[in-house]
């Protein structure tokens, strides 16, 4: 079940956000005249997020090159791989 607090309880309880934010990793919501208005977390918790929201752009990307056509044997690939390290240890 998510948290909620009004705006005055996170100024006046912002230590205790803070720890409930960092243990549980998941955001508190915040309500300002009885509405949503903010959800608060930690840095950890976004940055895990920002990653995911990454990775899931990515995977979408390469889907989109499956359903296009645009892919090649895995050992085109490899081999390309293999050469531009070659050539930058040089």
């Amino acid at each position: 079940m998510p948290k909620i607090i009004s705006s005055v309880e996170l100024r006046s309880n912002y230590d205790d956000v803070s720890l409930f934010c960092h243990k549980y990793s998941e955001p508190v919501f915040i309500t300002r005249n009885g509405k949503c208005d903010l959800a608060v977390m930690s840095i950890e918790t976004y940055e895990s997020l920002q990653g995911k929201l990454e990775l899931y752009k990515e995977t979408a990307k390469g889907l989109s090159d499956v359903e296009q056509g645009r892919t090649r044997p895995l050992s085109e690939g490899m081999a390309d791989i293999r050469k531009r390290r070659k050539h930058s240890k040089k």
